[in-house]
């Protein structure tokens, strides 16, 4: 059989036709006044999917490369900072930090766990030098959305910064940056923004930005103040992802046209889908649930099979990519992403590609009843109905 490619990873994202077709144009000066014009419409279209009015800086690196740009800006080595962890993404944080020289304290929570604002509270009266707190919103290792608002509250309430990876949650599940005091949040590209990798967006608040001139790590590419600068002048400090920004202008486009309100729901109602179809076919659901992830599901494969072996058959035969486990989960899960461009026919297919390879692994018959759960949650028909 062939299909056009099913790409269902967490990211990168499948690109929609119009944010292709935008990139299919020449190449333009990035320090004319096109360019300018691009900077400045993606600049504010962010601003107002992050809900800030705080400064946008607009990077060209992966969404980690705007997460090492928080701890440069804001981290001074030997400082101590509080890292709150429930996957391999935080731990990808705190190891930035560390990177950087910091004391990282780390608040650790078991993977697929959320991490509890109280124990937040309290590791921060316990460590009342650690003046920045990192923050994962949504941890895709595991598909789990942690609760950010409650977590940012703890945080500021305490007086400390709050510095928020968001590369796979903003522009996909909702967000108040300024609303909830955070101080710090980056998102990537390639997530549900629906562009290629190449930009992060990082939002900063006047908070972040004293603490940025007190703060003594060395830095060059990722100078918020250099990028500051030249974003005033419509300019990037070096060369930008140009054909990347031609995406994120139109992925932005997109995203308005559809409304926000109606592009988080839409990926709620597919999240549940995906849940629905992947417990039908006998898979466990990881992330705990009421913390499940609307961008991507996390589960536990049903005895006796081989998480390699059903990813390789479905790729080669089916033309769809999804995603397995990460760090200490690799090779014991399925990852089965949801979020930028996504439809409700992209989750059957891929949950009708499944049920048939499970067939085809001795695993469990093909008899539909994955296709019938996603159909029924899309319809809302209630799981003891089914």
């Amino acid at each position: 059989m062939t299909f056009q490619t099913q790409l269902r990873i967490p990211g990168p994202t499948p690109l929609p036709e119009r944010v292709l077709r935008s990139m299919n144009r020449p190449m333009i000066d990035h320090r004319g006044p096109e360019f300018a014009a691009i900077l400045a419409e993606i600049t504010a279209g962010a601003r107002r999917v992050f809900k800030t009015k705080n400064d946008l800086l607009l990077l060209t690196s992966s969404g980690t490369g705007g997460l090492e740009s928080a701890v440069a800006n804001l981290v001074s080595p030997g400082d101590q900072v509080v890292a709150a962890l429930c996957g391999n993404f935080g731990e990808r944080f705190a190891a930035l930090a560390a990177a950087y020289g910091a004391d990282v304290v780390r608040l650790e929570f078991e993977w697929g766990q959320p991490v509890e604002p109280d124990d937040l509270r309290l590791i921060l009266e316990r460590h009342p030098n650690a003046r920045v707190v990192l923050l994962t919103h949504n941890e895709t290792s595991t598909g789990l959305t942690n609760p950010l608002r409650e977590l940012a509250r703890a945080a500021r309430n305490a007086d400390r910064l709050v510095v928020v990876d968001g590369v796979s949650s903003i522009s996909s599940i909702e967000i108040e940056t300024d609303a909830w005091g955070i101080d710090v949040a980056v998102s990537g590209s390639q997530k549900g923004w629906m562009a290629p990798p190449g930009l992060a967006l990082v939002s900063v608040s006047e908070r972040a930005w004293e603490q940025q001139v007190k703060a003594r790590s060395p830095r060059f590419y990722f100078d918020w103040k250099e990028a500051k600068t030249w974003a005033e002048k419509g300019m990037t400090p070096f060369t930008p992802a140009v054909p990347v920004a031609f995406a994120m202008q139109e992925g932005l486009r997109m995203l308005e046209e559809e409304g926000l309100g109606k592009v988080y729901e839409r990926h709620a109602r597919l999240a549940r889908a995906t849940q629905a179809g992947l417990e039908a076919l006998g898979f466990h659901l990881y992330a705990q649930d009421g913390y499940r992830s609307n961008t991507v599901t996390s589960a536990l494969p049903p005895g006796g099979l081989d998480v390699s072996a059903l990813r390789k058959l479905l790729d080669t035969k089916y033309g769809v990519v999804i995603a397995g486990g990460q760090g200490k989960m690799t090779g014991k899960m399925v990852r089965v992403g949801h979020l930028g461009a996504v439809a409700e026919g992209d989750v059957v297919q891929v949950i009708w590609a499944i049920e048939q390879a499970l067939e085809e692994l001795d695993i469990a018959p093909a008899d539909g009843r994955g296709v019938a759960a996603v159909t029924a949650s899309v319809q809302g028909v209630p799981a003891a109905a089914r």
